[in-house]
């Protein structure tokens, strides 16, 4: 369903600001004016730095995704980094866990007819007469992906981060474009390894063959393929240019009884070299070829489009949306997009021009960030976009008159053109650089009529030492800035080699991410990665949670009880506990040089009696003792003088009695948030079950474990748990080990122990025994769940999609 914007026409009708067009309406902004004192930055180095095995490709090679992973396009592969916040690292270091996209090693050949007639009429351009047929077909890297002679078209040309839920894992998927233009779509989903999971640019291919290359049947028939006009237009209108996702929106679905259900679904814009775009419909979770719903062309009318954006506006409870296309000639404007069966999705009437001069400032990137106008009380649009050395910047405000435009320049921020742009869309921050190791902060002021930029300058000289930049990205939560460089000129003469890494600089202080984190609206850890990972680096260096975070935290915790700052509590702990930890002697993977002697007993030929074997073991024992004895000896040796040595029994004695308070301190927050869970899960069970019920959740078991502690009164509990015992009308239905059938009793939280001995560990989602030797796991390994079967009912398959009760972290 798609409706006409309501607000009035997106045309400039009447009551509607005139936008400043040309060259008087750009304004000149000092790049010397000193910023406020409020907006002060100061960019500290973040270790480590990445070294790239292969040069960068392609424009806007970095990329950082919502759930923190950063994707680097190079000639070879897309290295993606994923920063994670371990609890389990004692180490200071920012922990990134590496993988990678690899190239295909076939080159991409689009289909623009049948295989025997293209061969043909390849051969008969190659070998024209015509120097404009001949040598326009052979430089066409579009026409020869191969190369031949020339080079070949390996790497990626750009790469675009769906937002987060939209794989199996509920995580984000990765849209690559490589150099000869094969457009796929990979998910990572057991961490180690990415899978390919769709080739649109073939799909579109076999449309287009099959619609005989008309984008409607009402089109005229078009030449012949011998034809090299209709052999170009044929490759134009399928080679991508750019592509980016949507929002995730909501569709309804008819099922078998005509009821209808909402189903989640994303969409994928593909701006074409002919100014065409494809927008592609996905059914979320994203599985491959079969979640493909649709896919509509529409016809920009733009000449030599170089970049697109999703615009995204909420106005009253309605979302409108629409497309933002820059064109390599200058002009930008709004399409429409007609979203069918799309619930309370609106769009545009007509296209709206936002820069109309053709005067010859390619557009290289556009941000759209959604922000409040603290005046006139709604929200609004900023759109920025990249044009040569300046930035242009549009600001959309609905009003009872109609769209409001108002868009100028901002001028005198880098003596060479912006080779990079990335924005912070929590506040609105834009970032740009240069190749000369410069970028640049911008932030949006609101005035009466429009907005101005406070912009500061900082130097990556004073922080990598003289380097080149190639890309710039902030993180999801604006407390890192990821930087591609190489070294710079030394002493006036350019490096013989180039190293290209990815490198890191914070944007925040430690106060300004614990404010955020203590303050945040998602309330999830796992989604603020960037930011925890400032506290974990400011706890791991004091060793000590500072007095205002733990105060604030406590009166967060006494005012709303919320789970998320119990786990944030936790994390905090978590942290201390290892800054507290002395780091080992020796590298823990390498193996002990030590031989275990063993002893053999009852073998044939060894009469050694019941004595002999006593004597033995005491030996061994002793030396045993002996071994630890001097490795505890080389450990304290090699210690950290800022730590109490092992050798002075009262120094050591509070910091073993420090470390016993922490973990206790650790086991208390585990088991409230344990409990919590249970009480959620238990409510589950008695909303979607009936009288004596059996289902796979032990429901006995977590009852008797949550009423077995006499220090914990919980009324709300207590009450579910005799709502409950009343259903199951005095059933039990106990576990069963799998290997002897004798009972699980529910003793413990994390694992289950029969009579026998065989040892289960639990669900930690529905505390289920898993009795299978596949299960998933926490991204941190906190916990483990089982995998959801086809038995199970629609709520526990919810349940089993939740993330880690601990740390808000996916399961694997």
């Amino acid at each position: 369903m798609a409706a006409a914007e309501r607000g009035g026409s997106p045309s400039l009708a009447a009551g509607e600001e005139e936008p400043p067009l040309g060259l008087d309406s750009l304004v000149e902004e000092a790049a010397a004016a000193a910023p406020s004192a409020g907006f002060r930055l100061t960019a500290v180095r973040r270790e480590p730095a990445v070294r790239l095995q292969h040069g960068v490709s392609g424009l806007e090679p970095l990329a950082w995704s919502e759930d923190h992973r950063v994707s680097v396009s190079t000639a070879r592969s897309i290295a993606v980094l994923e920063q994670l916040s371990d609890v389990h690292s004692g180490g200071q270091e920012m922990v990134i866990h590496r993988t990678a996209v690899p190239a295909p090693a076939a080159a991409c050949l689009l289909k623009v007819g049948p295989k025997k007639e293209v061969a043909e009429c390849k051969e008969k351009f190659a070998s024209s007469v015509d120097p404009t047929v001949s040598q326009t077909f052979m430089l066409d890297r579009v026409f020869n992906p191969e190369g031949k002679s020339l080079p070949p078209m390996r790497g990626f040309k750009y790469s675009s981060w769906s937002p987060l839920g939209c794989d199996a894992n509920g995580r984000c998927l990765l849209a690559a474009l490589t150099m000869d233009n094969r457009l796929t779509i990979h998910a990572n989903l057991n961490r180690l390894q990415w899978v390919q999971l769709v080739d649109l640019t073939e799909i579109y291919g076999e449309r287009l063959c099959e619609a005989s290359y008309k984008l409607s049947k009402a089109d005229t028939p078009r030449g012949e393929l011998g034809d090299f006009s209709e052999f170009q237009r044929r490759h134009s209108m399928q080679t991508p240019v750019r592509m980016e996702w949507s929002g995730i929106c909501t569709t309804q679905q008819v099922k078998h009884n005509n009821e209808c259900r909402d189903v989640g679904s994303v969409l994928l814009a593909v701006l074409f070299e002919n100014g065409n775009i494809a927008i592609w419909q996905f059914q979320l979770p994203f599985l491959g070829k079969e979640s493909i719903t649709s896919c509509n062309t529409i016809e920009s009318g733009i000449n030599s489009p170089s970049v697109l954006s999703w615009w995204e506006y909420e106005h009253n409870n309605r979302k409108m949306s629409g497309l933002i296309v820059g064109s390599a000639f200058g002009p930008v404007k709004i399409l429409p997009v007609n979203l069918k069966a799309v619930k309370g999705y609106f769009t545009l009437r007509q296209p709206v021009v936002l820069w109309q001069e053709m005067d010859q400032l390619p557009v290289h990137s556009i941000k759209c960030i959604p922000l409040y106008h603290p005046y006139q009380k709604c929200s609004c649009s900023l759109v920025v976009a990249a044009r040569g050395a300046y930035v242009f910047w549009c600001l959309l405000l609905i009003s009872k008159a109609g769209l409001n435009v108002h868009n100028s320049h901002v001028t005198g921020l880098h003596a060479l053109p912006i080779v990079s742009m990335t924005a912070d869309k929590q506040n609105g921050t834009v970032y740009t650089c240069s190749s000369d190791g410069k970028v640049r902060q911008l932030i949006p002021i609101f005035t009466d009529v429009a907005l101005k930029f406070e912009h500061q300058l900082i130097k990556l000289s004073e922080v990598f030492g003289s380097v080149r930049t190639h890309g710039i990205a902030v993180s999801p939560c604006g407390a890192y800035l990821a930087v591609i460089t190489t070294e710079g000129m030394t002493n006036g003469l350019h490096p013989v080699n180039k190293n290209y890494q990815v490198q890191f600089v914070t944007l925040k202080t430690f106060e300004e991410a614990a404010a955020q984190l203590l303050e945040s609206s998602v309330q999830n850890l796992f989604r603020q990665v960037d930011l925890t990972d400032l506290v974990r680096w400011k706890i791991l260096k004091d060793k000590h949670i500072p007095q205002f975070l733990q105060e604030a935290l406590d009166k967060k915790i006494e005012s709303c009880g919320s789970t998320y700052f119990w786990r944030f509590k936790l994390f905090l702990l978590r942290i201390l506990y290892q800054s507290m930890q002395k780091a080992p002697s020796e590298v823990m993977w390498r193996p002990s040089h030590e031989d275990a002697k063993i002893l053999i007993s009852d073998s044939p030929g060894m009469g050694s009696t019941e004595d002999d074997q006593e004597e033995g073991t005491s030996k061994q024992a002793s030396k045993q003792s002996l071994c630890d004895t001097g490795k505890g000896m080389d450990i304290d040796d090699t210690a950290d003088d800022s730590l109490p040595q092992s050798s002075d029994i009262g120094g050591r004695e509070p910091m073993e009695e420090k470390l016993l308070e922490i973990q206790a301190q650790i086991e208390a927050v585990e088991m409230h948030l344990t409990r919590e869970h249970m009480k959620r899960v238990l409510g589950e069970v008695y909303l979607h079950t009936w009288i004596t019920e059996n289902t796979s959740i032990p429901t006995r078991g977590v009852c008797d474990f949550l009423m077995s502690d006499d220090g914990y009164d919980d009324r709300t509990a207590r009450v579910l748990i005799g709502h409950i015992l009343k259903k199951m009308n005095k059933q039990t239905f106990p576990e069963h080990c799998s290997l002897c059938k004798e009972i699980l009793p529910f003793t413990d939280r994390k694992q289950a122990v029969c009579s026998n001995g065989h040892i289960w560990l639990r669900c930690f989602l529905t505390y289920q025994s898993c009795q299978s030797l596949v299960y998933r796991r926490c991204l941190l390994h906190d916990s483990i769940a089982r995998h959801p079967t086809p038995e199970d009912p629609e709520w526990i398959k919810r349940l089993l999609q939740g993330p880690c009760t601990f740390c808000d972290s996916p399961v694997f």
